[in-house]
């Protein structure tokens, strides 16, 4: 008989405690879940042996830390030492991390069991999934569809069941876009809350490290560990970590704006905008203050954005050339050969269209005209976003304008995929934190997420407000 292990972790802790199953138990559990649903190509690589191995020597522990019963998955852009990272690329292929990143540190110092890689699009660049060199994850839902991206391994491995919890990395939604298509909670922290040290680099000044899980206490506790300083991260912010998971309590009555423009907007599902409509009059019923306010930027936050991202990733890229480290041509002759066969053969289209577009805006007569003018945009959006949250407690709206779509619907129309991060960058622009929450599913019974913004450092209300609207408002 199937071992029926708890979806949440004090949960799960509570039924070791109880003698109802051991840690052990709990990952062969896991281990084969994965094995049953290989045809969803989550997992690029499973520590089936480690895991184990690490599950009984914890529990010899006397001690046991904040995380004793986690098992999680890691998104294949955040190094692992001695374990391979590709970021989803033929260029990193059997590259081996020769180091932690310091969220994985923080992890297994909290006891937490890491059971696998998980598959991406490649150097988190998408917004499906459907651009990794090692093929498409599936929508564990409807396998017809994408499960999101860039982090779609990681949403679809905790809505299939496959690890309680997975780490992902958000730089323009996700983290949040996968986890509004698969139905589950995922969060962007504020940039600068989580270290990036270990991360491999997309867009500097927007990737953020976040969490996947199937409630919001876990999302709190797996936050307060890896969250704070790090001396091998100097964006990391130095201010205190609350202790999320204790500050769960919501206050009496919010303020929360939501944008006009946003359920106005020609793309958005009507079921959708229903929905959230919907939500703003039970809020209202329920004695807290729900007001429109206008955000004229909407259609300047995706240009912008995919202007100043893809010139940071034209940068960091830079360094997988072919001879410092990674995949080089066995074709190439000369030098400079290694660096155009090398670079050719080992990124992928979407990856090299993003390091083009980039090359171009930062390139003499053209820097001011793209890069130069973004950066103004992305601060007047970061300033108007403040303003708006002087005034409210948070900003409601959809985390997608549609569930999840096709496999293959999108995958010729680069504009029509980039436009599914319509409702996801301003958070990122600004720096905030922002969360997707499984509130509803559409009438053929595909989830989609409803999204709050806080201003920057404000996670604990975040947690908060989210907790009381999963228990108020969630239909699943």
């Amino acid at each position: 008989m199937e071992l029926s292990v708890s979806q949440s972790l004090s949960g799960l802790r509570e039924d070791i405690s109880g003698g109802k199953y051991n840690l052990i138990n709990v990952v062969e559990h896991y281990l084969k879940k994965v094995k049953d649903n290989q045809h969803l190509n989550a997992f690029l690589e499973v520590y089936e042996n480690e895991a184990l191995e690490r599950a009984k020597s914890l529990e010899q522990k006397e001690t046991r830390g904040k995380l004793y019963g986690l098992v999680i998955g890691l998104k294949d852009n955040i190094c692992f030492k001695g374990h391979k990272v590709s970021a989803s690329s033929k260029i990193l292929e059997s590259f081996e991390s020769l180091y932690n990143s310091t969220v994985v540190e923080r992890l297994l110092a909290e006891d937490a069991i890491i059971i696998g890689r998980l598959n991406c699009d490649e150097f988190a660049m998408g917004a499906s999934n459907e651009n990794s060199a090692y093929g498409n994850v599936l929508n564990p839902i409807d396998n017809t569809k994408v499960p999101g991206g860039s982090s779609g391994g990681s949403a679809t491995a905790v809505a299939a069941g496959l690890c309680m919890a997975t780490l992902g990395s958000d730089t323009g939604g996700s983290i949040r876009q996968p986890a509004s298509f698969c139905g589950v909670v995922g969060i962007k922290p504020t940039y600068g809350r989580v270290s990036r040290y270990g991360l491999l680099a997309y867009a500097s000044s927007y990737d953020q490290i976040g969490t996947f899980t199937h409630n919001i206490e876990d999302a709190a506790l797996i936050l307060e560990v890896i969250a704070g300083k790090d001396e091998y991260d100097s964006t990391a912010s130095a201010l205190n970590v609350e202790p999320y998971s204790n500050q769960l309590q919501p206050k009496s009555q919010y303020k929360i704006a939501y944008i006009k423009d946003v359920l106005e907007s020609d793309g958005l599902d009507s079921e959708i905008k229903d929905y959230t409509l919907g939500l703003i009059d039970g809020l209202k019923n329920e004695g807290h203050v729900v007001e429109p306010i206008d955000f004229p930027y909407l259609d300047y936050m995706v240009p912008a954005y995919y202007v100043l991202t893809t010139a940071e990733a034209s940068s960091n890229l830079a360094r997988y050339d072919g001879v410092h480290f990674g995949y080089s041509s066995p074709n190439a002759t000369d030098l400079e050969s290694t660096y155009k066969k090398s670079r050719t053969e080992g990124f992928g289209m979407e990856v090299k269209r993003r390091i083009m577009s980039g090359t171009f805006v930062l390139s003499e007569g053209y820097y001011d005209a793209y890069y130069g003018k973004a950066q103004k945009v992305r601060r007047i959006i970061a300033e108007k976003s403040k303003a708006i949250l002087k005034e409210y407690d948070a900003i409601l709206l959809p985390t997608t304008p549609t569930t999840a779509f096709e496999i293959g619907a999108k995958a010729d129309d680069p504009i029509a995929m980039y436009l599914a991060d319509i409702f996801t960058v301003q958070a990122p622009h600004a720096g905030m934190p922002a969360i997707s929450l499984p509130l509803a599913k559409s009438k053929e019974g595909m989830p989609f997420g409803t999204q709050l913004i806080m201003d920057k450092f404000k996670e604990a209300e975040m947690f908060a407000l989210s907790n009381y609207l999963m228990q108020k408002f969630s239909d699943q």
